[in-house]
């Protein structure tokens, strides 16, 4: 492949959409021709990561929306999801494993901890009431291996 590909896709903050989004980043990442433990780890981080931007991300039902950018570039995928919710309060804290603001709803606080395990990049950045933004990136060795 030449050249970088990108894509955007925004959706409404429901639980419903995470599944599209999983399958919506599946397909677009599967002209890499990961391997079904690469897939799977993306899908994962990537169900985390919108999980968290529905959940924890707003506070009202008004302008919710979720976005998630990416490119292909080379053998590595960059993924960024995007809310414009209430942000995180103690961003250090948020990362720490098995910690959630949210226990009511037997949340396992192991969502950033997964994101980071499963990709080589991974990035935070946050801002009370500006939202928040995370970016991971993963090379898929499979595609590399067609080339060597």
């Amino acid at each position: 492949m030449n050249g970088r590909n990108e894509m955007t896709l925004t959706f409404s903050a429901r639980s419903e959409n995470e599944a599209f989004a999983r399958v919506a980043v599946s397909a677009f990442v599967s002209q890499l021709d990961p391997t079904l433990g690469e897939l799977n780890d993306l899908k994962t981080a990537i169900s985390e990561a919108v999980t968290n931007a529905i959940i924890h991300g707003y506070d009202s039902d008004t302008a919710r929306k979720v976005t998630i950018e990416g490119y292909i570039e080379g053998d590595a995928v960059s993924l960024t999801v995007i809310d414009h919710g209430r942000g995180i309060e103690d961003l250090d804290l948020a990362r720490q494993p098995l910690y959630t603001s949210k226990p009511e709803l037997e949340r396992s606080g192991m969502g950033f901890t997964i994101m980071e395990n499963f990709m080589d990049r991974f990035e935070v950045v946050s801002e009370l009431g500006g939202g928040t933004r995370v970016s991971m990136l993963k090379r898929i060795e499979s595609k590399k291996a067609l080339y060597n």
